[in-house]
């Protein structure tokens, strides 16, 4: 069977697709995931606990710096052309939890 006109958006190759561009952003987003829990379940001592604090600062900045580059790559044309809109709230929840469970100033 031929089409009109050639192109490599069939709707017949879009599950795979999908798939196939799904796992980089799923590598992206279990560590930031495990790290935005990690983030949750610290609790410092005291308020005194400058190195607990430090390592919450840095666990958050590192968690949303990789919840960034993966809504970075979900901009790309190819990843908006194939993947659901729900692709990019994974990366706002995961940076939202980040920022405010460690990199905010509170």
């Amino acid at each position: 069977m031929t089409y009109g006109r050639e192109s490599i958006d069939l709707p017949e190759d879009r599950g795979c697709l999908q798939w196939v561009l799904g796992v980089p952003l799923a590598l992206l987003y279990l560590p930031a995931a495990y790290v935005c829990f990690l983030l949750l379940a610290a609790d410092p001592v005291a308020p005194a606990d400058r190195h607990t604090r430090d390592d919450l600062y840095a666990m958050g900045a590192v968690a949303l710096s990789v919840c960034f580059a993966g809504l970075l790559l979900s901009l790309l044309p190819v990843y908006r052309r194939t993947m659901n809109r729900w692709w990019y709230a994974v990366p706002l929840v995961l940076g939202a939890i980040a920022y405010f469970g460690g990199v905010s100033p509170a």
